[in-house]
């Protein structure tokens, strides 16, 4: 899991030559569904505007979907019973969990809360897998959870096999399930600040502060970004949900297996949120 933020910030707009020509090539509708407009942008991708799908490519195809799967653990994780001062204890798994990790050292302890932020906002896998233990008991009992709660949520082309989305044979999800899993997310008052957050840092029971920045370019770089989730493993690719908001109008945007999901990204709101305002 690699969704730790680059030294240099990327462009994000690039010249309206780049949507002509390398996104925008040759817009076909689905029967009985919204226009694939943008066929470069990804394997799979998404774009709604107020809830309303606009546009879609394989939006019902199964897919890895790396740390977006964090997002679901975040719901079970605030699931009734959560305390955010509650204390826990980092096993030895999750302080050498693969991936993106903030550096928690094996039987150090820090506040939930302080976890659940390191989780969303930097991505970091040792403080996701530390939450998925404490709130469970085990990864394996954490996982039946989100796959209990996916289907409650009536994401029928989801399965889970690791708290933190790393690759599992076995587990994916689909943009469509996916833009149902950010709603669901934005309607967690928690989750829809931490999504906002450009840097944090997580302070240790035992006194050790570790500082991180979101694993999201989009934050602080495009006008009215708002979250929601990166992802990045061997087999999912470049994965994001990322969502906008300018005046009265809301878009969501899903990314998997994107070649430059924050240029994509960018284009894709911005497009989207012309269209709204001309219809």
């Amino acid at each position: 899991m690699t969704d730790a933020t680059p030294r240099r910030a990327r462009r994000f707009v690039r010249l309206a030559g780049l949507v002509a020509g390398v996104l925008l090539a040759g817009a076909v509708r689905a029967q009985d569904g919204p226009v694939d407009l943008f066929p470069r942008a990804a394997a799979s991708y998404l774009v709604a505007v107020d809830g309303q799908v606009r546009w879609a490519r394989a939006a019902d195809t199964r897919r890895p979907v790396a740390s977006l799967a964090k997002l679901l653990a975040a719901l079970v994780v605030l699931e009734p019973g959560w305390q955010a001062d509650a204390a826990v204890s980092v096993s030895a798994h999750a302080a050498r969990v693969d991936g993106t990790r903030l550096g928690l050292r094996a039987g150090e302890r820090s506040r939930a809360g302080e976890l659940l932020g390191a989780m969303l906002v930097a991505s970091s896998n040792d403080a996701c897998l530390a939450l998925a233990e404490h709130a469970a008991g085990s990864a394996a009992a954490f996982v039946a959870r989100m796959n209990a709660r996916a289907a409650m949520l009536g994401l029928h082309d989801s399965h889970f096999e690791h708290p933190c989305g790393l690759d599992r044979a076995g587990q994916f999800s689909s943009a469509a399930d996916l833009l149902r899993l950010a709603q669901a997310a934005l309607a967690e008052p928690v989750l829809a600040q931490l999504a906002t957050q450009e840097r944090g840092e997580l302070r240790t029971i035992g006194g050790r502060r570790l500082p991180y920045r979101s694993s999201n370019l989009l934050l602080g770089r495009l006008d009215g970004a708002g979250g929601l989730k990166t992802g990045t493993t061997s087999l999912a690719g470049h994965c994001l949900i990322a969502t906008a908001r300018r005046a009265s109008r809301s878009v969501v945007v899903v990314l998997l297996d994107a070649d430059d999901r924050w240029s994509t990204a960018a284009i894709l709101i911005e497009e989207a949120l012309r269209v709204a305002a001309h219809p």
